[in-house]
């Protein structure tokens, strides 16, 4: 995306993957919820988990060890000039579909229109930005883009290819239980609708020995089984019903794995750390509603989720507050006052950015742990009667017309419903209730397609170049495009302009500077009420399950790990 690949032509395998890993057994995960499609790509439905690069595969392959690089995968190479103004595939002559059909130009155009016209959102925008598509012969495809977006080159490289000749187009947007075909190295082999899916590989597949592609996909067969709640999961991992778990609770990882299997070495727990951002985790208000739709009403309700008594009551002191949308990265404008070039940015949009979060001064809420604190209740009732609400008869309603403060707040999991009551708690002291409502995940994924919800508890979750994703997240066209992640409903032209500074950036400096602009207006829009991180990602695996030494800058990649063969592996 900036600069040059690391990878040099020719190159063997990924730095982080172990070219000689052995073939073989079978992976199982635990999931939560459930799921209605195996298509992932159309707006209907919850896909079944793995379904993107073990059946379905891309033009080009990420190196999770680069913030944002591309090699070959279903395309051999490519054509690009430094203005970025076109892209041209050349296909593997090898590449084929599951079916043993040959893959063509034909069927990446064919690809290319249905997602433009049917896919999920992402891709009716982004593929709607390309000014003509053409085939060229049957192993090439030439796409022209505008020059105001550098990343769409890139977008397009990450473009599935669907066999033209197997897709019904009538059907594709419909939840189904078929797969589609694709080039992958999985099939779906079996298939309990909404509880478990089991991949098996493809003795055939015709990119096993790519470079992208070595050390890689060792397993004979990778199941999902899906669970409803985390500790039923847990439990079936302590089994040994599950191989590999990834941690995110903090007093789960510090008192929950307290087993005999542990204590024998049977199953290892690791902590990992990545150059990712910790993303931004948050209670999000829907400024859709009329109730959220003042700011001052926003900052005032982060006042009252007391943070610290939540960390040191139900995390054990393990988590770390969340200042940024980009924290834990130079992307991140927590702590550091604007540059030049933010100043520069911002300056077509004065007021938009407060000065404390300007200057670099702004943190979230900080209180005494108490649950209690009476400083930070009384910042927050003089928010609030400043935007037109008041305590009367020990409940807080609008001076206008006397309507209760009242919400909802919708969670899918038993651990954000835990948090959602503390911070229920907190509100009782101003005398606003918030009810907590407890979806099954179908449910709160269909609500959150229609921004059908008050607050909700969501994670976006950030890369070290983001890029056309961040149109999803916060635009002004994705807050009335159903299906797009913009749930705050955040509409500020301010916001806009630096995403499209940031995709036209040529220099990582200049790029970093437009991301934490675009920080800062996020934060000074009070959109969320963020909540926490851990500094390290937690996995625990049976010892069977074996990984490479090296772990990419992005973090572990489980599609490099492989199942020991020697008796001495075994989990029992």
């Amino acid at each position: 995306m900036h600069g040059e690949p690391a990878l040099p032509p020719g190159f063997e395998r990924l730095p982080y993957a172990r070219a000689d890993a052995p073939k073989g057994g079978r992976l199982t995960n635990g999931w939560l919820g459930a799921f209605d499609t195996l298509n992932p790509y159309a707006y209907k439905g919850v896909p079944a988990q793995g379904l993107k690069g073990f059946v379905y595969e891309s033009l080009l392959a990420r190196n999770y060890d680069e913030p944002f690089a591309l090699y070959g995968l279903v395309a051999e190479s490519v054509e690009l000039p430094d203005d970025r103004d076109f892209i041209v595939f050349h296909i593997d002559p090898r590449a084929r579909f599951s079916d043993g059909e040959a893959v063509g130009a034909e069927d990446v155009l064919f690809t290319f229109e249905l997602l433009r016209e049917r896919g999920q959102p992402a891709f009716r925008s982004n593929y709607r930005r390309v000014r003509n598509a053409a085939v060229i012969d049957q192993r090439t495809i030439r796409f022209d883009l505008p020059t105001d977006d550098r990343e769409l080159a890139m977008i397009l490289g990450l473009m599935p290819v669907l066999a033209s000749h197997a897709t019904d187009v009538g059907r594709f947007e419909q939840t189904t239980f078929t797969p589609l075909v694709g080039t992958g190295p999985y099939g779906v082999s079996a298939i309990d609708p909404g509880r478990s899916i089991t991949y098996r590989r493809d003795p055939n597949y015709w990119g096993r020995d790519l470079p992208v592609n070595r050390g890689v996909n060792n397993f004979d067969e990778i199941r999902y089984d899906y669970y409803r709640d985390a500790n039923a999961m847990l439990e079936a991992f302590k089994r040994g019903l599950v191989d590999i778990r990834i941690e995110a609770d903090p007093v789960r990882w510090t008192t929950g794995y307290d087993i005999p299997a542990v204590r024998r070495g049977d199953v290892v727990l690791e902590s990992f750390t990545s150059g990712l951002p910790w993303g931004m985790n948050a209670f999000v208000f829907n400024t859709r509603k009329p109730i959220f739709s003042d700011v001052r009403v926003r900052e005032a309700l982060g006042f009252l989720f007391d943070y610290e008594w939540v960390d040191r009551n139900m995390f054990g002191g393990a988590t770390v507050r969340t200042q940024s949308y980009y924290e834990g990265s130079e992307l991140s404008s927590h702590g550091r006052p604007a540059d030049a070039r933010e100043r520069e940015l911002l300056a077509r949009f004065p007021g938009v950015v407060r000065d404390d979060i300007l200057e670099g001064r702004w943190s979230a809420p900080s209180g005494d742990g108490s649950g209690r604190d009476r400083e930070q209740l009384r910042k927050a009732l003089d928010l609030l009667a400043a935007a037109g609400w008041s305590l009367k008869g020990g409940a807080l309603a609008r001076d206008s017309d006397g309507a209760p403060f009242r919400f909802e707040i919708m969670v899918s999991t038993k651990e954000d419903e835990r948090l959602a009551l503390a911070f229920a708690r907190g509100l009782e002291r101003i005398g606003a209730r918030a009810d907590v409502r407890l979806a099954d995940s179908i449910q709160a994924f269909r609500r959150l397609q229609t921004y059908d919800f008050d607050m909700i508890v969501y994670n976006w979750v950030s890369s070290l170049s983001p890029g056309t994703e961040q149109k999803k997240y916060w635009s002004a066209a994705a807050a009335d495009t159903p299906g797009e992640r913009n749930y705050m409903g955040v509409k500020e032209p301010a916001v806009d302009a630096m995403i499209d500074a940031m995709l036209a950036a040529r220099e990582r400096p200049d790029f970093v500077s437009a991301v934490r602009a675009l920080d800062r207006i996020l934060l000074s829009g009070f959109y969320v009420v963020p909540l926490f991180h851990v500094r390290e990602q937690w996995i625990a695996r049976w010892k069977a399950i074996q990984r490479p030494d090296v772990t990419p800058l992005y973090g572990p990649v489980l599609e490099t790990w492989w199942r020991a063969t020697s008796p001495a592996g075994t989990d029992g």
